[in-house]
């Protein structure tokens, strides 16, 4: 080992608090006890998933400390609610803390309330003349919270599961409710840490929406489908491959979707100062692809038409004030170099995940039916997905994209993500097909 490496090892080492070790210590006491508790249940996959889980988990608290705080706030609260239920299922519906605030079901709709609530201040912060940081922070925290109860809920189903049957038990990334909560607390948490890495929250209120969107989606499908209701696996999803390909998979699509709305808000102050309303043409087309989204699943999808009437109006507001109010927030937001930089960054991440999760993909496909690649329209989607973003990240890199192209470029993806993510499961069947609306 080099001067320069031993140099490196001891600064890191050496910036480690007595908190950090602490939070160390815990982490392994709670990696173990889980081991210890649970190693019954699990196969030698799972196990060596688990084990692995304890340094990543202490790298993360240690990279970014907000996280730590995240961690021992759900272990401590999901713990409490397992300890609540005594074994018993039906204790949902007769413990206080369980029926209102702890239960799966209960934790996932405090976090749907809590994202509504964040994206609300963080839209009257971006508009306020005065109390303009008080607002912001408050939806930065409402944010934190809603991702804490998101992954109460995740955490709390997942040992729910058990409850119902050791034979139905599983880790709850099994089917489009399970993964839309994933999705709403990985795009906020990635948000985050852009926004603490950036010392801004403006871009916030651009975010949120995205995650909202999600939430109006995951009510609507928890009413009309009954989807919270906790089922069996499907034997195509009993592998260990799911917990690994699923997570990695929806790293990616948050990180799309938190790329395009950041490059939304870069569209809309690039246009803050403009009057020809002509000139706005394409922010207006992208308002109407918007808003006529609910239209598209009410025609499509059984169910809640007064529903998605009622969010294709909120739509239509919401996207009408963005441009009626362009120079208001404009003003508000970021520079344009900040705003490319997590367009990047998040393209980056999710890409690189993203990739990953495609390979895990062709993985578990191999085991499950035998061939590596079978060109079924959702494996096919998500080759389009890939390739679109590898050409950005390679416009990028070597090109130097930069700016309105680069942007509008990052929204397009959305687009295809949105579609290889949900469109798939509407219009096209294949052998992904457990996972239809």
């Amino acid at each position: 080992m080099n001067t320069a490496t031993i140099t490196l090892n001891e600064s890191f080492m050496s910036r480690r608090s007595a908190l950090d070790w602490v939070f160390a210590a815990l982490v392994v006491v709670g990696g173990l006890f889980a081991f210890t508790r649970y190693a019954a249940y699990m196969d030698v996959y799972e196990k060596a998933i688990l084990i692995g889980s304890i340094p990543s988990a202490i790298w993360l608290g240690w990279f970014w400390r907000p996280m730590r705080v995240l961690m021992m706030g759900v272990a401590a609260f999901s713990l409490l609610a397992i300890w609540a239920y005594q074994g018993s299922l039906a204790r949902a519906e007769q413990v206080f803390w369980l029926k209102y605030f702890l239960s799966s079901q209960s934790a996932i709709l405090w976090m749907s309330m809590l994202f509504f609530m964040s994206t609300l201040f963080y839209w009257v912060g971006m508009f306020a003349r005065s109390q303009t940081a008080t607002m912001e922070l408050l939806g930065s925290r409402l944010a934190w919270a809603a991702v804490t109860m998101a992954l109460i809920g995740t955490m709390v189903r997942w040992y729910e599961s058990y409850l119902i049957g050791s034979d139905v038990g599983h880790i709850p990334v099994s089917n489009l409710y399970e993964v839309f909560v994933m999705f709403c607390w990985m795009t906020a948490a990635f948000y985050l840490y852009f926004e603490d890495q950036y010392r801004t929250r403006a871009m916030g209120a651009f975010v949120m929406l995205v995650v909202s969107a999600a939430v109006g989606f995951l009510l609507w499908y928890t009413v009309v489908r009954e989807a919270h209701e906790i089922q069996p696996l499907v034997p195509a999803l009993k592998s260990w491959w799911m917990k690994l390909h699923v997570p990695a998979n929806f790293i990616g699509y948050g990180t799309f979707a938190l790329s395009a709305m950041v490059a939304f808000a870069y569209l809309v102050k690039q246009q803050a100062g403009e009057t020809r309303w002509y000139k706005l043409a394409p922010l207006w087309l992208l308002g109407v692809v918007l808003c006529f989204e609910p239209i598209v699943f009410r025609q499509k999808v059984d169910g809640g038409s007064s529903y998605w009437i009622v969010y294709f109006g909120v739509s239509a507001l919401i996207v009408a004030g963005i441009l009626a109010a362009r120079r208001r927030i404009g003003e508000r937001l970021p520079s344009f170099e900040v705003l490319d930089d997590v367009m990047y960054k998040s393209i980056a991440v999710g890409f690189a995940f993203f990739t990953i999760a495609t390979v895990l993909g062709a993985l578990w496909a191999a085991e499950a039916w035998g061939g590596y690649w079978s060109w079924d329209p959702k494996e096919t989607w998500a080759l389009i997905v890939w390739l679109n973003y590898a050409a950005w990240l390679h416009m990028r890199l070597m090109k130097g994209l930069r700016g309105t192209v680069s942007a509008w470029w990052a929204l397009v993806g959305l687009a295809v993500t949105t579609f290889a993510f949900l469109g798939v499961n509407m219009f096209l069947s294949g052998l992904h097909s457990y996972g239809t609306l």
